[in-house]
């Protein structure tokens, strides 16, 4: 987040560049200034305090009559957003808290104030923000082991404050978010074979869009349950009372595999499928998931060296306040085998290296929160979460050289802040096809979630399905939101349509340079449960911004049935408007020669809509419809022509197409582009363009008089990744 100068405490308020956000504030509340050039003008709230003990709630300040968003831990697993205006409002185990502590007349120009509150770890203790019935902002300090009861409790939350709420990524991502895939877990659970992931496989590239990555997801590992285990299925068939019996695949994986054999010849194993499919599918990337929901079995001959132990979790006060979970019900009752944390490395990468030899890519690691509620007798679940962490990226980075790694239902800050590689991330709770609650929710919550994530990991959306009454919906997100995009399609039900929006016929996609967030203008409003706000979710490409509306209202997390919950069976038609600066960072892309004038151009409407500077176009979308805009800045030639290219408009993300952009005017007005893909290409022109090359020969396009629209057929080109040398003469 950007930060801003003038955080101070001062006559019981808290303020921040002159806005008081808090009052009230306790006398035992002190702030500390940051120092380091990446911090200067932050400053951390401390509490002075005598008081001992695993768990401490310590009241900062009253929070009242500012609108505010946080994200919080609704799940042990998962965050999902809230918004209100008042301390009662925040929810326990909140982890992001940004207020708007100065209202710039409704972000029309630069004078709001925003104010950050990130609650940090300290030494083993981790802090969380919640509310309380006085509207007092409490800090919420534990550290999950009764024998670890000592803190300092100077640094316990940041605070920053500035006029841009967002910041760009720099984490390096692996190359496998640039390319389409297929997950299994939702075409078979655990119930996948190697025989269904070929024919997974299969099936989509007949239909002309071929996977470059695949997850075989949980049914591939060795996992059994203890004699005295009781089973705890949930409705996808995953028992989370099984745990690890063997870190090689199960009979189903293994050639000519029969049950209660295991085959010890490498190239019988795993290898034998993975280069199968890499071989006769030109899979450029393999994954699986790890971790398992009872851990590692103790007493098991191969894996004693591991020293697992059962251990009981036991879970934070405030997550259970918020959700009783039946995975982790199972977990304590039955227990979970974990690892000895001065063994965890050799247990992952033994594990990692086999994986690697057999051709595997990377992991997805599943369950990672679960740590937090195992910390007694280890000092602690901030110290225990450190560990695995740490033994984890340091095999990761042995084994996959390509960063290989999405974190999954990992989203407590013992493991944010934790990690120092892992740069993919899933955004939010799982995409539930059968759920009609978790559609809508789903993408609101991955948008307000990466305001907070998205500033230091890369948000995944999750799989879908292309076949699907919400799948338009759910495909439209994902490309805007800058994620890895890939499907969970049973083999023969796929929407071909649907999934070419999304897939150049290489397999490859248009993958947007930035986090999808919200834009500024829906930061503090509820798209889910006002009933009268969309949710706008923007991002950029090269040279132009992509801007998704939603009308998410109808469904979202209820504080009273601690699930999601449909609230309003017929949610209504919502207006709203679209504007050139509903992204963000448009300015800066388009240089100071820019004048404010952009080219909008709607995928579902396929209309073309010139606005000038400071101008805006309304959109109105009925429950659970969408829409993309491609936003342009335009070129104004000396000639008096005005151009905008717009990109291959039949795809959801038009604009990513365009890779390379040069105007020239010296001689004659021309735009000189590198352009990737193939389908119908499209720009904006206030004049009917001269003449058209593509590789130096001249193309037909169609000219609209009364939209300016440009068309023109781009075929598919025999190299991956190919860029066209298109000139517009003008």
């Amino acid at each position: 987040m950007t930060v801003g100068a003038g955080i101070t405490v001062a006559d019981g308020s808290l303020n921040v560049l002159g806005n008081c956000v808090l009052t009230d504030v306790n006398d035992n509340i002190f702030l500390i200034p940051a120092t380091g050039d990446a911090l200067i003008n932050g400053a951390f709230i401390g509490v002075r305090s005598d008081q001992i003990g695993s768990r401490r709630v310590f009241p900062v300040g009253k929070l009242e009559g500012l609108r505010f968003m946080c994200v919080f831990r609704f799940k042990m697993w998962w965050m999902t957003q809230r918004m209100g205006i008042c301390g009662k409002d925040v929810p326990f185990e909140t982890q992001f808290l940004i207020v708007e502590a100065r209202d710039g007349s409704h972000f029309g120009g630069d004078t709001s104030v925003y104010a950050v509150f990130l609650p940090l770890l300290e030494g083993d203790f981790r802090a969380v923000l919640q509310g309380n019935s006085k509207n007092q902002l409490e800090i919420c300090l534990e550290s999950g082991d009764p024998a670890v009861d000592g803190f300092e409790g100077s640094h316990l939350v940041f605070v920053a404050a500035g006029s841009d709420p967002f910041n760009v990524v720099t984490n390096a991502m692996p190359d496998m978010l640039n390319w389409f895939g297929w997950c299994t877990w939702d075409a078979f659970y655990t119930d996948v074979t190697a025989e269904g992931v070929r024919q997974g496989l299969e099936s989509l590239e007949k239909g002309g869009i071929p996977p470059k990555f695949v997850i075989i997801d949980d049914g591939w590992q060795s996992v059994d349950m203890d004699p005295t285990g009781v089973e705890v299925k949930a409705d996808n068939s995953a028992n989370f009372a099984n745990r690890l019996t063997h870190i090689k695949e199960n009979h189903k994986f293994q050639k000519n595999g029969k049950e209660g054999h295991r085959e010890e010849d490498p190239a019988m194993g795993l290898r034998h499928i993975v280069a199968e499919i890499k071989d006769q599918h030109a899979l450029k990337y393999n994954s699986l998931p790890k971790w398992y929901w009872g851990g590692v079995r103790p007493g098991v001959t191969e894996m004693e060296h591991y020293e697992s132990k059962l251990s009981y979790p036991v879970s934070s006060p405030g997550v259970q306040s918020n959700e009783p979970c039946d995975c982790l019900n199972s977990i304590t009752k039955n227990g979970l085998g974990l690892v000895n944390p001065e063994k965890v490395f050799n247990f992952y990468n033994e594990l990692h290296s086999y994986l690697a030899s057999a051709g595997i890519d990377g992991v997805k690691v599943d369950v990672q929160n679960i740590l937090e509620t195992l910390g007694a007798g280890h000092g602690g679940r901030v110290k225990l979460s450190r560990k695995y962490h740490q033994a984890l990226e340091a095999s990761i980075s042995r084994n996959f050289p390509d960063n290989g790694i999405i974190s999954c239902m990992s989203h407590n800050t013992d493991g944010l802040y934790s990690v120092k590689r892992t740069a993919v991330i899933r955004a939010s709770d799982d995409f539930w096809p059968r759920d009609p609650a978790s559609h809508t929710i789903h993408i609101a919550s991955v948008a307000y979630n990466t305001v907070f994530l998205g500033e230091f990991m890369q948000p995944d959306w999750d799989m879908f399905h292309s076949l699907h009454p919400m799948a338009e919906y759910h495909g439209a997100a994902r490309a805007v939101g800058g994620c890895a995009i890939y499907v969970s399609d049973k083999p023969g039900q796929h929407d071909f349509s649907l999934l070419r929006k999304l897939v150049l016929p290489d397999g490859s996609i248009l993958r947007a340079k930035l986090p999808g967030r919200p834009t500024r203008d829906c930061l503090f409003s509820d798209p889910a449960r006002d009933g009268k706000s969309l949710l706008k979710i923007w991002n950029l490409n090269e040279f132009n911004g992509v801007v998704g509306v939603f009308n998410c209202q109808g469904a979202g997390w209820c504080k009273v049935g601690k699930k999601n919950l449909i609230h309003d069976e017929r949610p209504g038609t919502v207006t709203g408007i679209i504007r050139a600066k509903d992204v963000d960072y448009l300015p800066k892309l388009a240089g100071d020669a820019w004048t404010g004038d952009a080219v909008v151009y709607s995928h579902h409407a396929g209309e073309v809509v010139y606005l000038p500077k400071d101008t805006s176009l309304p959109i109105t979308l009925k429950a659970r419809e969408y829409e993309v805009f491609t936003v342009v800045p335009v070129e104004k030639f000396s000639n008096g022509a005005i151009f905008a290219p717009i990109g291959l408009i039949k795809m959801f993300n038009s604009g990513g197409a365009i890779k390379e952009l040069i105007y020239e005017s010296a001689k004659v007005a021309s735009v000189v582009m590198k352009v990737r893909g193939c389908g119908i290409f499209g720009a904006y022109s206030s004049v009917r363009p001269k003449k058209i090359t593509v590789d130096t020969k001249e193309m037909e396009f169609e000219y609209e008089e009364g939209s300016g629209l440009i068309t023109l057929a781009l075929r598919i080109p025999e190299q991956e990744l190919y860029l066209w040398d298109m000139n517009i003469e003008l």
